[in-house]
């Protein structure tokens, strides 16, 4: 099979092409032929060297994938299911590749209405969502919701996934994606480069954070007496933590990991009809250091995803 490797730490161009064996199936696995792999921006900081999560180079990158059981030592999936999800996170799955093998509870049947491109969009940043909005924050009929980036890959799930549970939902983008957000739920848009959210907005009941910074840190100003702030990427910040808890308020981080409950829950919402993923583009399997470019560069619009 072929895979998507890297020898040393650095820019887009250091991603290659190579040979390599099949992965050997352990029980409880199953290899999947994989049709489409989802791009997240962790994995343009872990090629860089900026997160060492998986160790040094030479390594495989790679999580959110999409495709068909070809073996399998489980009876929980059979050769010829369509599947997918984001195996062995946060341990490398070595998911940029022709063949993956993972445990069969790491991934969910494919539904119909999900093509492969869109199925290896969501598990990252559709399980960050939803453990974020419904395990951590538990998000009830009412409730006003303000999602922090809701133009990106995690923003644009957490609108739709808070819609679906009822809420007031109020979301941070710019002007140029305001339609993009209106278009998957959102109530109300701020646009961040011409009005200061603290401003906007008051009595707020769970702020989910993709931002970081001093946007979790002031999001605290506008959350109603016991409010909850649910960050995405600031859950280890000790000193925020303690002005949070001085200010009676609650404070969250997520740290995503397998659940096929949640992936279960998310097949349900797309096949109701409640929750749909946006790729920007999609990239050929040789052409990954043009689509960790764009990763690079950020302010995307949904999910970026190679396709085989």
């Amino acid at each position: 099979m072929r895979v998507i490797t890297q020898q040393t730490l650095g820019g887009p161009e250091v991603l290659t092409i190579a040979d390599a064996p099949d992965p050997q199936l352990l029980p409880t696995e199953v290899l999947v032929r994989v049709k489409a792999i989802g791009l997240n921006p962790l994995e343009a900081r872990l090629r860089a060297g900026e997160f060492p999560l998986i160790g040094q180079p030479p390594f495989v990158l790679g999580w959110d994938i999409s495709g068909v059981v070809e073996e399998a030592q489980t009876w929980r999936l059979r050769p010829g299911d369509e599947v997918f999800g984001m195996p062995m996170f946060p341990r490398a799955a070595n998911g940029y590749a022709e063949v993956v093998s993972s445990p069969a509870l790491h991934l969910v049947r494919k539904p119909a209405s999900l093509s492969h491109v869109e199925a290896a969009a969501l598990p990252i940043v559709g399980l960050t969502a939803w453990h974020g909005l419904v395990d951590l924050a538990g998000v009830s009929e009412g409730d006003r919701v303000l999602i922090h980036g809701g133009g990106g890959g995690v923003g644009h799930i957490a609108i739709q996934i808070a819609k679906a549970l009822g809420a007031h939902v109020i979301t941070t983008a710019g002007e140029s994606k305001r339609r993009f957000v209106e278009g998957f739920g959102a109530d109300e848009v701020i646009d961040y480069t011409a009005v200061d959210f603290t401003e906007a907005v008051r009595d707020i009941d769970v702020v989910l954070d993709t931002i970081g910074g001093a946007t979790v840190e002031r999001s605290l100003d506008v959350l109603r007496p016991g409010g909850h702030v649910v960050t995405a990427v600031a859950e280890g910040d000790s000193s925020l933590i303690a002005r949070y808890e001085a200010a009676d308020m609650r404070f969250s981080g997520i740290a995503v990991d397998q659940d096929p409950v949640a992936l279960r829950g998310l097949v349900d919402l797309v096949e109701q009809g409640k929750l749909r993923v946006h790729v920007q583009e999609t990239f050929p399997f040789e052409r990954v250091a043009d689509a960790h470019r764009l990763l690079d560069a950020g302010h995307l619009q949904g999910k970026l995803v190679l396709t085989l």
